[in-house]
């Protein structure tokens, strides 16, 4: 297992993870419960961290994250077309459902936005 991506919130870090499953490459969601400890540990090992079960998932992961993170920042959102759910226009997957947004258009502006970390 190899630590790939430490994300500033949990959604950040379960599009992140859904992303890689997507591509088929197994991943792990570590963290998720250590925002509460903040205070008591340092934050930034408070942060939620994807980890790929497969070292050798490692650079194809790294560049789907590379790929996602060079999107650029929109105020405008889609509709998933399975579930219905809103979705900022630079998501691939629906936060809801995990269903592709390859196919819906962009719509009215909202005021998501999402800020991204790779692990080096």
């Amino acid at each position: 297992m190899k630590k790939i991506y430490s994300a500033n919130n949990l959604m950040e870090a379960q599009i992140v993870l859904d992303m890689l499953e997507h591509a088929l490459i197994p991943a792990q969601l570590f963290n998720q419960h250590a925002q509460g400890g903040m205070g008591d540990i340092p934050f930034t090992h408070a942060y939620p961290e994807v980890w790929i079960i497969r070292d050798t998932d490692y650079e194809r992961g790294r560049k789907i994250i590379q790929q996602y993170e060079t999107i650029p920042q929109t105020n405008t959102i889609i509709n998933c077309s399975v579930c219905g759910e809103e979705n900022p226009s630079n998501f691939q997957l629906c936060w809801h459902c995990g269903n592709g947004l390859e196919t819906a258009t962009p719509q009215s502006p909202s005021a998501h936005a999402s800020h991204k970390n790779i692990e080096k």
